[in-house]
């Protein structure tokens, strides 16, 4: 049986929200669901998000522009958008549209967790399954 991936993870260490996106493409088809998952944690009053693009060869400008609108509501409420890279096609067109400027970037959630100073404990003991 092979296990199923969703496209779109969240997980809550702290007061931090960490958007997880597992697709190698992410294109103006799941842009719009991403808009919506940070929609939801900005109108829950989440302040401080990471989105984890790490697993995307391809972003397409939707999903940029989806990131970079996040960005900017969550600058003029006083929270922050922290990015985890993606791969290096993707990291290419970030820089190409200019919208790499607008995020701080991290290679990993760790690093990223670690700049809003999270314990990483905190975060492993959110991402471990305990054996059975």
């Amino acid at each position: 049986m092979r296990a199923i991936i969703e496209d779109f993870k969240t997980l809550f260490v702290n007061d931090l929200a960490i958007e997880i996106v597992n697709l190698s493409r992410a294109t103006y088809k799941e842009a719009s669901q991403l808009k919506k998952n940070l929609d939801d944690l900005i109108k829950d009053n989440q302040k401080k998000i990471i989105v984890d693009i790490s697993q995307c060869e391809f972003i397409d400008s939707t999903f940029i522009g989806v990131l970079v609108v996040t960005w900017r509501k969550l600058k003029a409420e006083g929270g922050k958008l922290k990015l985890v890279k993606p791969g290096y096609f993707a990291q290419s067109v970030l820089h190409l549209s200019g919208a790499v400027e607008n995020f701080e970037s991290y290679g990993s959630v760790e690093e990223a967790l670690s700049s809003f100073h999270i314990p990483i404990q905190d975060y492993i003991k959110k991402t471990t399954i305990a054996p059975n």
